[in-house]
């Protein structure tokens, strides 16, 4: 790997994961001096943020997993395949939030050695990409059963799931692949510390590599969410609207639904019921799941993605104030708290606000509890019958000290 000789355009307050390092620079805007321009103290709030999203983020992707993988035959759909996938990416990104806290709060300095750096910033890039891909491919399910539930049952098989997740697994490594060959370790002499960067040896390296991450780990698959979730809201507004001109004509054949008419939730997946739409109070909570769903995703990484895109205009040269700096210095490892957020708030959304997985939860907490309790009263009569038995032979060991007694105090 070539070594670079100018890095002027090292970001020294930038996230670790922007964090750039260029060969040659004769591209690179010069940003006028901004001393007026305070900094924010970043290896205090990063470190903090990490640590809150790290535990909040680990307890609700393992408790899902839990819920997913204990699950029967008939609870392997093809929504919670997707789930659970989402889950362990979450999870393996989260296990390393605390290697860069500690990166952070000691001043951009990478104690870990070079193999870490790599396998840290391959999983956050990995992440990025699993992540997304995960959620459109549940997007696209929910289309199909709820838009096709009779012609999709065929392709809605929980084995052409796994077949997918495995595709999504090697097309977010084959993503990842660049960032994994360009992180690497690098001693800064202006700060004294041994940094975990990203090296582009060119311009057109960075361009290439930060694109793919704005337009295939943000812009297509948004494109593709909320272009399932309009047919979606489309399909059941039209479905119910019909449905009232019927009742308004038929009065009193007006059907009636009851609870178990709603739509599943979304950790379990829709499941069709003769084509019938979910109706009433139905339509309303799916339509809210749905719009949590895409606001959520978008509100998450949309900042992110404008900071970088901001960066790149600066590299071109179309953008060059203190501002812009102060922009990408600050903001980037801000934005990036926010994206990384989506794996604790992922769950929430697809798992712990439905009716099935809370009550699944709660049957795995009881039988944990259970066994917890039984193996407490096996314990405790274990511990009694020993008390027994050793009452028992302390008696018996009293007796025989009388009797020996008796023997000895009788006539001689």
């Amino acid at each position: 790997m070539a070594v670079p000789n100018d890095l002027s355009l090292f970001n020294f307050t930038s996230s670790p994961f922007s964090a750039e390092v260029y060969v040659n620079t004769s591209l690179a805007p010069t940003a006028p001096p901004c001393p007026e321009w305070s900094t924010l103290p970043m290896t205090t709030v990063i470190p903090t943020i990490y640590s809150i999203i790290c535990v909040l983020g680990t307890i609700g992707n393992a408790l899902a997993v839990c819920v997913l993988a204990h699950g029967g035959s008939s609870r392997r759909t093809v929504a919670n395949t997707f789930m659970l996938n989402l889950c362990v990416s979450d999870l393996l990104f989260l296990l390393s939030l605390p290697l860069w806290a500690v990166y952070y709060s000691q001043g951009y300095s990478w104690p870990f050695g070079r193999a870490a750096c790599k396998i840290c910033g391959a999983l956050h890039t990995l992440n990025l990409y699993a992540s997304i891909f995960f959620i459109s491919c549940m997007s696209m399910d929910r289309y199909l059963a709820i838009v096709h539930p009779l012609r999709s049952q065929s392709a809605r098989d929980p084995k052409r799931a796994r077949l997918m997740c495995v595709l999504v697994w090697v097309l977010a490594c084959a993503c990842s692949a660049p960032t994994l060959a360009l992180r690497d370790t690098y001693h800064l002499d202006k700060l004294g510390v041994e940094a975990c960067v990203i090296i582009y040896p060119s311009h057109i390296s960075f361009l290439v590599v930060v694109l793919m991450k704005i337009i295939l780990g943000f812009l297509l698959p948004l494109l593709a969410i909320s272009c399932c979730y309009f047919a979606i809201g489309r399909h059941l507004l039209t479905d119910t609207v019909l449905v009232r001109m019927q009742s308004e004509s038929h009065p009193r054949h007006t059907p009636s639904f009851q609870s178990s008419d709603r739509p599943p939730t979304p950790c379990n997946g829709p499941k069709s019921s003769g084509g019938k739409p979910p109706m009433g109070r139905g339509v309303e909570r799916v339509l809210w799941t749905v719009a949590a769903v895409v606001l959520a995703f978008f509100l998450c990484w949309f900042p992110f993605h404008c900071v970088t895109f901001i960066d790149i205009l600066k590299s071109q040269g179309f953008l060059d104030s203190c501002w812009v700096t102060w922009t990408i210095n600050n903001l980037t490892p801000l934005t990036l708290c926010l994206g990384f957020s989506n794996s604790a708030i992922n769950p929430v959304l697809y798992c712990f606000i439905g009716n099935h997985f809370r009550g699944h939860l709660g049957s795995l907490c009881k039988g944990l509890c259970a066994c917890l309790k039984a193996r407490g009263e096996e314990h405790s009569q274990k511990r009694g019958s020993f008390s027994t038995r050793l009452s028992s032979f302390s008696r018996k060991l009293s007796d025989l000290k009388d009797l020996v007694i008796v023997e000895t105090s009788g006539p001689s």
